[in-house]
Order: structure tokens, then sequence, then C-alpha cells
């Protein structure tokens, strides 16, 4: 009687943990897979599909076998939402692919642009004129891994510079190695127009 009892308060509390765990890894799963497929990945998108709706359909049966209980609603929701903060977040350390980052500044950025070429970086610098003044506006192709290293630079060169970041499905040339430039294996380098003499 009393074995009966414990194990029907745990499965209170055990069965809420268990559906709650099982949206956060489903939907982790799910936002890494949303996020491999608008990067290109053909092949590790449907494997993540597949364990997405494996643990999904085991977390929804379970609500469905307990409709009366309202914690279980509770943990399903709860799980839904931590599971897509936990998959971006993951997507954030992964630092999947090439990103275009744009620099606008007033201050003249020589010691910006020598830094980013010492480090390998291609720079492209246009003067513009902005709504105060005349700038200079800076691109630059990079792996996503190093983009916390360029902000910085930013940051340390030219503090008031506005810059944003987007991402980049693939490119064409450029001063990288090719095998590291593109996102998705499939990609073939798109080679230069050759021009006629």
């Amino acid at each position: 009687m009393d074995l009966t009892l414990n194990w029907e308060s745990m499965s209170y509390i055990a069965i809420p943990v268990l559906i709650c765990l099982a949206r956060i890894i489903d939907v982790s799963i799910g936002t890494l897979r949303v996020i491999f497929l608008t990067k290109g990945y053909k092949l590790i998108a449907p494997v993540l599909g597949f364990f997405e709706i494996l643990i999904w359909l085991t977390a929804i049966g379970q609500v469905m076998q307990n409709l009366t209980d309202i914690v279980n609603y509770l943990a399903y929701a709860v799980g839904f939402a931590i599971g897509n903060y936990v998959g971006i977040k993951i997507e954030q350390k992964l630092a999947l692919g090439i990103v275009a980052v744009r620099i606008v500044t007033r201050k003249e950025a020589y010691d910006l642009i020598g830094f980013l070429k010492s480090a390998n970086f291609g720079v492209t610098v246009i003067p513009a004129e902005g709504a105060t003044g005349p700038v200079h506006v800076l691109f630059t192709i990079i792996k996503r891994t190093r983009l916390y290293e360029v902000v910085g630079y930013i940051k340390k060169y030219n503090p008031k510079a506005f810059y944003t970041v987007e991402d980049i499905r693939f490119v064409s040339e450029g001063i990288f190695p090719k095998k590291s430039v593109f996102l998705r294996p499939d990609v073939r380098i798109i080679p230069a127009a050759k021009k006629e003499k």
C-alpha cells in the first residue's frame, strides 16, 4: 500500500518533469533543424527531424494519457519555451557559416582597415555621404567563428562606428581559402567572368 502511494506521488512529479525535458530536447533539435535548413545543410536536417519527431511523440503521448492533469500542460508549454531558448544558444555556440559585416564610420578608419588586413580579412572600403557628413563604409566577409574578433577590432579602433552583421549563404571568389568559404559542401566556386581582350 505504501509502495503504491509512493509510486503514485512520484509519478505526479516525474511525468511533468519528463514531459518538460522531452519538449526542451525536441524543440532544441527542431530549432537547430530549421537553422540547418536555412543554411543549406541538406543531410543533417532530416536526421535531426527524425529524432525531433520521435521525442515529440513521446512527450505528446504522455500528455494525452494524462489529460486531466493541468501540470502536464504547463510542463509541455514550459519545455517548449525553454527549448527555443536552448536551441538558439546551441546554434550561437556552433557559429555556423559566414557573415557579412558592414561598418560605417565617420572617423578615418585606416587603423581598423590595417588591422583587419593584417588578420587576413578581406576589406572593401567605399567613401560615402551620411546624414551628418562624409563617412567610410567598410565591407568584410568572414567566418562566423571570427565575428567577435572583428567586433573587438571595431570597438577598439572605432568605438562609435555603426556596424551590421548579415548571414551569407555562399560567396564567389574572395581572399580566404576555398574550402572554408562555403556553408554547404555541394556548392561549387563560381568562377569570375573573364574579360575579353
